[in-house]
């Protein structure tokens, strides 16, 4: 069997920047290892899966090591290959995924803009095991699906040197450390040991709780913000109601063949 994969390097409008995805189109679903095993085999922090339906995509991802329930910068390459690749006469993609309805439109420019469920955090009692993972003391945590950690400037979240081993053991899907940015309204980087990644160069999904966060602290629901890992990646955030609408760049790295025996 042979398939087509492509690698899209999502939230950066240059290749070497941003973070790479795997988006693999299949015409039907093949076995849940095989695809664990692609996954494992591309070594990227997620590879997507879809088959197209009618007129939506069933959309899936995978780490190197687990399926995850959703994924953003995979989500933003999947529509970006469709929409550059696959069927260039749409205006937007609908995908069917473990977290509902998501959507990927054209919007200005070379800009894709996705339609995720906002996931607003909440004060929490944050472990002892989270300031000694992160060796820093946050000012404040808060958590959703992840632990979010609030610190005073961007100088903090680009000093950060977490032991991931203790980080790997909190128990929920990772660790999000946030700041006030210096050339943009806010910062980020994003842990996640536990499911196979320790550092995720820019991660779409965690913008679903760093959006409404943010939106509340600065009183306005229109926000630009970088993730500033090693690669980097640039995104523009809107909180609508109970949706966050997530805005970024891709490029194509590379397109090639999957051998399977």
């Amino acid at each position: 069997m042979e398939l087509t994969q492509y690698q899209v390097d999502a939230f950066t409008g240059t290749v070497f920047a941003g973070n790479p995805a795997g988006v693999c189109p299949l015409e039907g679903w093949i076995d849940d290892s095989l695809m664990q095993k692609i996954a494992m085999e591309n070594n990227l922090s997620e590879t997507a899966f879809f088959v197209q339906k009618g007129d939506v995509y069933e959309l899936r991802w995978f780490t190197p090591t687990v399926e995850i329930d959703l994924c953003g910068h995979a989500t933003l390459a999947s529509g970006y290959i469709i929409l550059r690749e696959l069927a260039p006469a749409l205006d937007k993609v609908v995908f069917t995924s473990r977290s509902g309805i998501l959507r990927v439109s054209r919007g200005d420019g070379d800009l894709l803009v996705m339609d995720f469920p906002s996931q607003p955090p909440l004060p929490c009692n944050a472990p002892a095991e989270l300031a000694a993972g992160l060796r820093a003391q946050p000012s404040r945590v808060l958590s959703s699906e992840d632990y979010l950690a609030l610190f005073e400037n961007e100088d903090d979240i680009r000093a950060l040197e977490p032991d991931f081993e203790i980080l790997k053991g909190l128990g929920l899907r990772g660790v999000i450390v946030t700041a006030p940015g210096e050339a943009c309204d806010f910062v980020s980087r994003f842990f996640c040991p536990g499911v196979g990644i320790n550092e995720d160069p820019v991660t779409g999904s965690a913008h679903c709780e760093l959006t409404p966060y943010w939106a509340d602290r600065l009183g306005r629901t229109s926000l630009h913000a970088r993730q500033v890992s090693s690669r980097g990646g640039e995104l523009f955030c809107e909180l609508k109601n109970d949706r966050v609408l997530i805005s970024g760049r891709c490029a194509l790295f590379m397109k090639g063949t999957v051998m399977l025996p």
